[in-house]
């Protein structure tokens, strides 16, 4: 399969605190991949190094090929990466549609200049309405969000993800704080997006949808990758029970 991003060797570091220490990963076209582990593990800086948030120590980052360790935010996203936050922060005074529609129109934004002679936005908003169909939240298209319970949130995220047209989702816990069938729908909605072309990288703790939707897994521990591949021999390893599910390696 074609790798269509490459993180290789990713270190970070916080203030004398090790985060990342030489992680390298890739995402390969039309994958779904999980990207596990315990809680400070590092997954989230990971996500972060590779969409420009977070500018690593040592280490690169390649989307379609291209270097872009060094290029801006924008860049990345303009080279098809969207990513939902795991804490989500719509803007409270508009409503759903409308927050959809602002990112939706992220390409008017290339040319300032022309952007103030950019009035009309129906485009937008046709556009911002199908995306709202498509993860299964359209009936809310007019709600403001302070309205709506968490699992709606948890799909506006990703809607306003796919608004920005990337190739690949970086999609950081999603299904956290959703009950089990929220949480079911949810991830049947990111299988759906994958089965459609999208390549997809999933940091999630619910390993029961994790291993039913993800075809590859890496795992991270302590700033460190410690197991890579077939999800359920991944999860069958000793040092990955011990690390991400508490057990003692002897356990297994």
């Amino acid at each position: 399969m074609t790798a269509t991003l490459e993180a290789a060797g990713l270190s970070v570091n916080f203030g004398g605190v090790q985060a990342l220490d030489g992680v390298s990963f890739s995402l390969n076209r039309g994958e779904l991949l999980g990207l596990i582990g315990p809680n400070g593990a590092g997954k989230t800086t990971a996500l972060r190094a590779v969409t420009g948030m977070v500018t690593p120590g040592a280490g690169s980052v390649h989307v379609g090929g291209r270097d872009v360790t060094r290029a801006p935010i924008h860049e990345r996203v303009r080279l098809g990466l969207g990513m939902s936050q795991q804490l989500v922060r719509p803007f409270r005074s508009m409503t759903v549609a409308d927050n959809v529609t602002l990112a939706a129109g992220y390409a008017k934004t290339r040319a300032p200049l022309a952007a103030l002679f950019q009035r009309h936005r129906a485009g937008e908003r046709r556009r911002a309405l199908e995306l709202l169909d498509l993860v299964g939240i359209a009936d809310a298209a007019d709600t403001m969000p302070a309205k709506l319970p968490l699992g709606y949130l948890k799909r506006l995220e990703v809607a306003r993800a796919l608004a920005l047209s990337p190739h690949m989702l970086l999609l950081d816990e999603p299904l956290a704080g959703l009950n089990h069938a929220e949480a079911g729908r949810l991830a049947d909605t990111i299988q759906t997006l994958n089965r459609d072309g999208f390549s997809i990288v999933l940091i999630e703790h619910n390993l029961g949808e994790v291993l039913r939707i993800c075809s590859r897994l890496v795992v991270i521990d302590n700033g460190r990758k410690l197991s890579a591949g077939d999800p359920r021999k991944v999860m069958a390893e000793p040092a990955v029970r011990a690390a991400y599910l508490g057990e003692g390696a002897d356990d297994a």
